[in-house]
């Protein structure tokens, strides 16, 4: 089995339009949480979210461009660029027909799709445009990088809600680990912060009016976000001989399902999961400096995880930091685990903890070290990112400093 390392790092979020100006803004502990603005943003209950500010689209693409991407296909392709700039690959020949691209999407054209619902059902028009259902299939993001960037290996969207860029990763990880392609662009994205993506999520009563606070006695629902993480995953022969630079390693994965419920977490399935990539990666428990943690800030979620890693971690469960950077920049659905690996990266880096922000009060069946409301410096080695998606599907990433 080959050894996978990521190489270059993209994204747009609620935290910053690029990879820097995100962990600037993470290592500050700052919010990128606020006031939604859109249109009918009046008729909703919930008005908070992490919504992408100051990206003028029509500077970065084309007229013709713009009438195919939505606005995830948008952050997809401005965070694609980023990761492969720094990458320093430039895909021709041999390689270009062997490195892919798989992505992880929940919503897909969100934006599209209420546009023109409104168009067709408030405005009473009888047409819309030809290119509507290109421009919101899921895939389209996969589609466009593949294009842009010469990318004629194995190319797909993987949708499984929240966990979607894990399972995605998971992919291309595997891909490279197994010598099918040296080179995968991968990671995920999310753009559902229009009136019909939240007035949605409204009906499940989970999203909070006022703030994310994870794993804080107080919490009261998760806050959504948008934007896109992208990485390129290399095999570490193929990096090395190039003369790149490299982020991390990524050493394991595993994925597990509940087979419970199509809502409500199960602390089993997520244990499973975890220690699979454990096990994956061949790395003991004590290894393990830090989780990226799914920290949604619902209460059945956050009781969930932190029992999860209490039973697979027992008594080094107490020196683990684990921290939810969905209090800073919104939960991106299946686009956040891609901005989470973020957070790991610069763990394992640069020693620099992203915090829990908002948090308050303790919590009896959170009693975890969540990082609290500030950065902290720690020298860690390995590290896990943890998301579990409604239908009860989980996946874990672990990673490794190199």
């Amino acid at each position: 089995m080959k050894r996978v390392v990521i190489t270059g790092a993209g994204t747009i979020n609620a935290l910053g339009h690029s990879v820097p100006a995100t962990l600037a803004a993470m290592r500050e502990g700052r919010c990128g949480i606020g006031e939604l603005e859109f249109r009918d943003v009046e008729r909703l209950a919930i008005r908070i979210g992490g919504q992408v500010r100051g990206f003028e689209a029509e500077g970065r693409f084309n007229r013709q461009q713009m009438s195919l991407y939505d606005r995830f296909t948008q952050f997809t392709l401005t965070a694609a660029r980023e990761a492969i700039t720094q990458s320093g690959l430039e895909f021709h020949g041999e390689l270009s027909a062997q490195a892919g691209v798989v992505l992880g999407n929940s919503g897909g054209g969100m934006q599209t799709l209420d546009e023109n619902y409104r168009s067709v059902y408030e405005d009473g028009k009888n047409r819309v445009h030809p290119f509507v259902v290109p421009k919101l299939m899921n895939n389209a993001a996969a589609g466009h990088v593949s294009m842009q960037f010469n990318l004629k290996g194995p190319s797909f969207t993987v949708s499984t809600a929240c966990a979607s860029s894990n399972h995605a990763m998971a992919q291309a990880f595997q891909m490279v680990r197994s010598g099918m392609s040296p080179v995968m662009v991968t990671g995920g994205s999310e753009s559902m912060l229009c009136f019909g993506g939240v007035k949605a999520w409204e009906g499940l009563r989970v999203m909070s009016k006022d703030a994310c606070r994870p794993f804080s006695a107080n919490r009261n629902g998760m806050v959504q976000g948008e934007g896109a993480g992208i990485f390129v995953f290399e095999e570490y022969e193929h990096a090395r001989a190039r003369g790149a630079e490299i982020l991390c390693e990524v050493i394991g994965f595993a994925m597990s399902s509940d087979a419970a419920d199509i809502v409500m977490p199960s602390k089993q399935g997520a244990a499973r999961a975890i220690s699979g990539a454990l096990q994956d990666a061949r790395v003991n428990a004590a290894e393990v400096g830090y989780i990226n943690a799914h920290g949604t800030g619902t209460a059945a979620n956050d009781k969930t995880e932190c029992a999860a890693v209490a039973d697979v971690f027992g008594p080094h469960a107490d020196s683990l930091m684990i921290s939810s950077t969905k209090s800073m920049h919104g939960h991106l659905i299946g686009g956040t685990g891609a901005v989470e690996v973020l957070a790991c990266i610069m763990a394992l880096r640069d020693g620099v903890i992203a915090p829990t922000i908002g948090y308050q009060e303790p919590d009896p069946e959170c009693a975890l070290d969540v990082v609290p409301n500030e950065a902290r410096e720690a020298k860690v080695d390995v590290a896990l990112s943890n998301a579990f998606a409604f239908g009860g599907l989980n996946a874990v990433l672990a990673l490794r400093k190199i």
